[in-house]
């Protein structure tokens, strides 16, 4: 094997290595994310919904923490592809004994 061949092997084994290693299906693409903190979210604020989109889910806005100005920072609703068979549940605040739980929004069946 020529060392230009050699090295094309290896780089072509690498990548395929590196693709898979980066692929989830779908059900394993599942993250929740959960931050707690001592301070309560605001209040929601009222969006108003636009239009119904076909294929499309309504993501609400939420209050997120920021921990570089160390405070809320409201996120906007959006539209969302809908993902077929699935249901999404959006993003929420739990009291949890002393402090606030943040629960990322995620796709359920």
């Amino acid at each position: 094997m020529t060392p230009l061949a050699r090295t094309f092997a290896v780089l072509t084994a690498l990548g395929l290595g590196l693709g898979a290693s980066a692929y989830a299906p779908d059900a394993a693409a599942r993250t929740q994310v959960s931050v707690q903190i001592g301070v309560a979210p605001p209040p929601p604020r009222y969006e108003v919904v636009p239009p119904p989109r076909v294929g499309y889910v309504w993501a609400p806005g939420y209050w997120r923490w920021d921990p570089y100005v160390r405070r809320h920072v409201w996120v906007v609703g959006r539209w969302m592809p809908a993902r077929h068979g699935y249901y999404y549940r959006a993003p929420r605040w739990e009291h949890y004994h002393d402090g606030w739980r943040f629960h990322d929004g995620y796709w359920g069946r």
